[in-house]
């Protein structure tokens, strides 16, 4: 339903978005991931046609952006994380007129807001300025604005901003009710929001896809996991051996816990096809040993099962963009 491939945009020498590929099949809620500067909401512009792509295609529900633009849009409800609302207009009047300019016949449009109102649960404030509703009772009439065409795409640009609790379990009931009928991309800071209403995780970084796959699946490959060594010896000795062991680690080494002896911590995150806990252990325990340092003990903390999506989108997006 959703189709990207090799997505890029360049602003003169900098690179926002560089060859981003995925798909969302219809039934999905798929959470779309990455710190601030990642080339998010870059992307989730060109998704929407908001703005042209240096390189790549986008296709929705079969249509292509750039070769079929009108009939590409109409398939796409799309809630830009700031919306353009008029203040001036009641809620009401405001999704009437959003029908029209969404082609919606003049026979349905009553209906459709009608329906829309009830989803988004605004039928309340429906004759109210939209200038004097709070700003979650404003995502919640942008929210209602991408579903009145009822389209089978849907995107979603931190729909819950703004909103209190109440509003937020009414926003994670309406995506599962409308998921089985639309694909839904799910853009979001709000972790607990994935672990909520997703199934599905694409995360990206510096403009890359960096990872993508099932929620149990991203945080079990890609948890933080950490090795603690008690080690006899000089630190600077103990750093170059454990550099030797790995650049991929990062480790830290910490202050003395008994005269002659330090702590070293080393963090990593298990990429698929990447060593197993138990063959970092004996390389770094051979490293140590073979710089004639003495390895006192050896324990594993945090990691694999039982990471969490939090672990595990720090693990991936380290050194992005904050």
């Amino acid at each position: 339903m959703i189709d990207v491939s090799g997505l890029t945009k360049h602003y003169g020498s900098y690179v926002a978005v560089e060859n981003v590929s995925f798909r969302v099949a219809p039934g999905e809620i798929v959470g779309f991931l990455g710190p601030n500067g990642a080339g998010k909401s870059t992307t989730l512009r060109m998704l929407a046609g908001y703005l042209g792509p240096t390189a790549g295609t986008v296709r929705l529900a079969g249509f292509d952006m750039a070769e079929e633009p009108v009939r590409a849009k109409q398939q796409l409800g799309y809630m830009p994380e700031s919306g353009a609302l008029y203040p001036e207009m009641r809620v009401v009047e405001y999704l009437r007129h959003r029908a029209a300019l969404k082609g919606l016949e003049r026979g349905a449009r009553s209906e459709a807001v009608a329906r829309c109102m009830e989803q988004a649960r605004i039928a309340d404030v429906a004759l109210v300025r939209i200038g004097e509703l709070s700003k979650g009772y404003r995502q919640r009439v942008a929210l209602a604005d991408a579903l009145v065409a009822d389209p089978p795409v849907l995107v979603l640009d931190e729909p819950t901003a703004g909103m209190d609790p109440n509003q937020i379990r009414d926003v994670r009931d309406l995506l599962r009710s409308v998921a089985p009928k639309k694909a839904v991309l799910l853009s979001t800071h709000i972790l607990g929001e994935v672990d909520a209403v997703c199934t599905r995780v694409i995360v990206l970084a510096k403009g890359r896809v960096v990872a993508e796959g099932p929620l149990e699946e991203l945080t079990r490959r890609r948890g933080a996991r950490s090795l603690v060594v008690r080690v006899r010896g000089e630190e600077d000795a103990i750093r170059a051996a454990a550099t030797r062991f790995s650049d991929a680690a990062s480790f830290t080494v910490e202050l003395a816990v008994a005269p002659g002896e330090r702590k070293l911590s080393v963090q990593w995150r298990e990429a698929e096809g990447g060593a197993r806990a138990d063959e970092l252990t004996e390389r770094l325990v051979a490293a140590l040993v073979g710089a004639q340092l003495g390895v006192r003990a050896v324990s594993e903390v945090g990691a694999g099962e039982g990471a969490d999506l939090e672990e595990a989108f720090a693990a991936l997006t380290k050194g992005g963009d904050a």
